[in-house]
């Protein structure tokens, strides 16, 4: 079991997760070009892909996410919130494959089970996924406002973490944005800062974490230094082995094993 991403952030969303040949998408914030281009990056091309997971309706993660879908004749789960609020995303004329989901409910598409949760966030119902091939665990959390027992139950145990490190709250409230969207980025329904992440990861099972990596940065509200750092004093370990998935650069296939 394998995952690797094409990028992380408010400019576009997407993590390829494979066990054996089988491999998922989870969202997909790019054109149908950008995607592409970034599949490449990882030897991939969109054939490869044998489903697309939709985590929620924002433009960042399900904006290409159709577009991609169909024209490749990939299909697609996500729950019916998400479905009823992203039908403006769809192409015309389509012909997508949807498989609406509950939010609790395990599925699998051939060799990966997922396993869906519900989050706070801003969404009509968003929902975020660990992944697994039988006996290892992917866990990812981006786009929550706040953490949950439910979430820390499911995170607990996991192989590997991509976990959202969105803002410094320091940073968040000295920026630029405005001070609504400071509010709705800082709130319960909004982004999850580094300290709260790294307060989540202190109530988490790590025994059996190989992998962890910060996720969803803000360009303007944070660092890589501040995330790894805030990560890293939960963990015990060197700032270098936390990981941060790059807006740009994503990060590269990390082995499950």
């Amino acid at each position: 079991m394998r995952f690797a991403s094409l990028g992380s952030g408010s400019a576009g969303n997407a993590l390829v997760v494979e066990v054996n040949n089988t491999r998922l998408m989870l969202d997909c914030g790019f054109s149908i070009k950008e995607a592409t281009s970034r599949l490449a990056r990882l030897n991939l091309s969109p054939e490869d892909i044998a489903g697309v997971v939709v985590t929620h309706e924002h433009d960042d993660h399900a904006g290409g996410a159709f577009k991609f879908a169909a024209k490749h004749n990939i299909p697609v789960w996500l729950t019916y919130g998400t479905l009823k609020m992203a039908e403006r995303y769809f192409p015309n004329q389509h012909n997508l494959q949807l498989n609406v989901i509950d939010s609790h409910t395990l599925f699998s598409v051939v060799d990966v089970q997922v396993q869906p949760y519900p989050v706070p966030h801003d969404a009509r119902e968003p929902v975020q996924f660990v992944f697994s091939d039988g006996q290892h665990r992917l866990g990812v959390l981006t786009d929550v406002g706040r953490t949950t027992a439910h979430i820390e139950q499911q995170l607990s145990g996991c192989d590997a973490l991509v976990l959202e490190c969105n803002h410094d709250g320091n940073m968040l409230r000295n920026g630029p944005y405005a001070a609504s969207l400071k509010k709705r980025v800082g709130g319960e329904w909004g982004h999850l800062e580094n300290a709260a992440a790294a307060d989540l990861l202190t109530k988490l099972d790590r025994s059996r974490l190989q992998h962890l990596i910060a996720a969803h940065l803000s360009a303007k509200n944070n660092t890589p230094l501040l995330a790894k750092s805030a990560l890293a004093n939960v963990a015990g370990c060197e700032l270098d082995w936390i990981g941060v998935a790059d807006q740009v650069l994503g990060f590269d296939w990390r082995q499950i094993s």
